[in-house]
C-alpha cells in the first residue's frame, strides 16, 4: 500500500519517521546554525524543515541558505488559521517603498511549526534584483523577515548553469530525511541536475545526479530540460522524487539512485499536456487516498492520483497530448501561481485575478 510520507516541507515526514536518517535529525535543527547576517543576494524557491528552519535558494549567489525563522508558535494539535490577503503584491510593494509592477513574487511556503506563510520576493524585475523574504500571519500582517543577527548556514552550490538573466539554475528545493534536495541546471553537458545536500550542510560542493527523462510530447530522451517543481513521495516504502517538467512530463526518480555524479534515467508516468509549464505542486490525502495538486501556466489546477504512481507503466513513445496518469481540472481554482499545504485539509494559494491583482488565500483541499 502506498502512503503519503513527505511533502515539500517535509516536517510531517520527520515526525512520522522519528529516527535519525541524516546528520541533522538527532536534535533541534537550529543547533547546527551560527548567528550572523546571511548575505542573501536573491530569494527564490523556499522550503521548510523541522524546527522552523527555512531553506532559501539564492540563485544569484549560487547558494542555499538555512535560516532559523524564529517562528514556532503553532501547537501541533491546533488546526492552522486561514490566511487571506487581497492584493498581496501591492501590500508587499508598499512596504518596500515601490509599486506592484516593480516586484516579483517567486515562491510561497508555509511554516508547519507556526502556520505562518513565507513569501520570497524579487525587489525589481531584472537579473540583479535584490531578494526579500516576508511572512504573513492569519491576521494579514506582513513583516519582512529580519536577517540581522539570525542563526543561519550557507551551502555554496558549484557548477550551476550561469548567464545573465538565467532563472533555471535553481528551480525548486525540498527537505527530506536530513538532506536538502535541489533541482536545476548545471554547466555540464548532462545538465539537468538533482542534488542531495546533507544538513547541517556538508559536501555541498559535490556535483549532483545528472537526470534523463523521456519527453513524450517531444518523442525523445532529454538531459537538458530542468525540473520545474518536485515533491518527495513514498511508493511501497521506497523514497522517490516526483518531478514535473515543462510541456508537461511527470517523472519519478528513486531517491537511492540520486548519488553525486550518477546518471539517472527517470520513469515518465504521465504526460499532462503540451504548451504548458508546471508552476508548483503539493501532495495530500483525501478520503484515504493520495493526490497531487499541481498549478500550471495554461491548464488550470490538476488533481492527479498519486497512489497510482507505483503501478503506472512508463511512457517510452511519443504521445500527441496526454498519456499515463489521468487528472481532473479543479473547477473554481483559476490563476493559481503558487501553493503549499496549510494543515491536513487546506492549502494556501497565490492567485492572480483577471485584473492582474495577486491574492493570498486559503482553500479547502479538493
Amino acid at each position: 500500500m502506498m502512503m503519503l510520507r513527505a511533502m515539500r516541507s517535509a516536517a510531517a515526514a520527520f515526525v512520522v519517521l522519528g529516527t535519525c536518517a541524516g546528520a541533522g535529525l538527532a536534535g533541534d535543527l537550529t543547533e547546527g546554525l551560527k548567528s550572523g547576517t546571511p548575505d542573501l543576494k536573491s530569494a527564490g524557491a523556499l522550503a521548510f524543515g523541522p524546527d522552523g528552519v527555512l531553506f532559501v535558494a539564492d540563485q544569484a549567489g549560487g547558494a542555499i541558505f538555512a535560516i532559523d525563522a524564529g517562528d514556532r508558535g503553532q501547537a501541533p494539535s491546533q488546526a492552522p488559521a486561514a490566511v487571506h490577503v487581497e492584493g498581496i503584491d501591492a501590500r508587499i510593494a508598499g512596504m518596500l517603498g515601490t509599486t506592484a509592477d516593480q516586484i516579483l513574487i517567486r515562491d510561497v511556503a508555509v511554516n508547519p511549526a507556526s502556520g505562518k506563510v513565507y513569501v520570497s520576493v524579487a525587489r525589481g524585475r531584472g537579473p540583479d534584483a535584490a531578494g526579500v523574504i516576508v511572512r504573513v500571519g492569519a491576521d494579514g500582517e506582513i513583516q519582512e523577515l529580519p536577517l540581522k543577527g539570525v542563526k543561519f548556514a550557507r551551502a555554496e552550490i558549484s557548477g550551476l548553469a550561469t548567464g545573465r538573466g538565467r532563472q533555471d539554475s535553481i528551480t525548486d528545493l525540498a527537505y527530506l530525511d536530513g538532506r536538502v534536495f535541489v533541482a536545476g541546471l548545471s554547466n555540464e553537458e548532462f545538465s539537468s541536475n538533482l542534488r542531495a545536500i546533507p544538513f547541517p550542510f556538508a559536501g555541498a560542493g559535490e556535483q549532483g545526479a545528472h537526470i534523463e527523462i523521456y519527453h513524450g510530447s517531444h518523442g525523445r530522451f532529454e538531459t537538458t530540460s530542468p525540473v520545474r517543481t518536485f515533491i518527495p513521495y513514498d511508493i511501497d516504502g521506497k523514497r522517490y522524487v516526483l518531478a514535473a517538467y515543462t510541456c508537461t512530463p511527470l517523472v519519478k526518480f528513486p531517491v537511492s539512485d540520486l548519488r553525486p555524479g550518477a546518471r539517472v534515467k527517470g520513469t515518465t508516468i504521465a504526460e499532462l499536456g503540451n504548451h504548458n509549464k508546471p508552476l508548483d505542486m503539493i501532495v495530500y490525502q483525501k478520503d484515504g487516498r493520495d493526490f497531487i495538486l499541481m498549478a500550471n501556466s495554461s491548464r488550470g489546477v490538476m488533481k492527479i492520483p498519486a497512489d497510482r504512481a507505483g503501478t503506472q507503466e512508463g511512457i517510452i513513445r511519443r504521445v500527441s497530448d496526454r498519456a499515463g496518469l489521468p487528472y481532473e481540472t479543479v473547477d473554481g481554482l483559476k490563476g493559481i501561481e503558487q501553493l503549499d499545504k496549510l494543515g491536513k485539509e487546506s492549502a494556501v494559494v497565490l492567485a492572480r485575478g483577471e485584473n492582474g491583482r495577486l491574492d493570498l488565500k486559503t482553500i479547502a483541499l479538493p
